[in-house]
């Protein structure tokens, strides 16, 4: 897994990867902790094909616990993909939230995760 440091202040992680690396709560606290160590960086970019699919069936409690790490450790994560295939009502309505709160995003293109995390405000 490699890093591009990207925004205003070179504070968000690009993670670069071609392999899943988000399948569970493990993998996330691991790539929180290696993104924070190698990049110094509290604001990451994920691409959505890096994530299990899981992740995205509400139902499963993946997402929920696996975003709960990323809140717990004070880190933004922006994942970036196309959710224009999925239908769920409950994961449109979450994708919706997460997007007008403060700390996940789930944004079309990197060019909108990088604006969107450039502008995220710490509580």
């Amino acid at each position: 897994m490699e890093y591009k440091i990207l925004g205003k202040q070179n504070d968000i992680a690009l993670i670069i990867t071609d392999k899943v690396v988000i399948k569970d709560t493990q993998s996330a606290l691991d790539m929180i902790a290696s993104a924070q160590y190698k990049a110094n960086c509290d604001k990451l970019i994920i691409y959505k094909s890096c994530v299990v699919d899981e992740f995205f069936i509400l139902s499963t409690g993946i997402a929920g616990e696996i975003l709960q790490k990323f809140i717990n450790y004070r880190k933004k994560v922006a994942i970036v993909g196309d959710y224009s295939k999925y239908t769920s009502k409950p994961l449109k309505d979450f994708i919706y939230e997460s997007n007008n709160g403060n700390s996940i995003y789930f944004l079309s293109s990197l060019d909108e995760a990088v604006l969107k995390l450039d502008n995220a405000e710490w509580i």
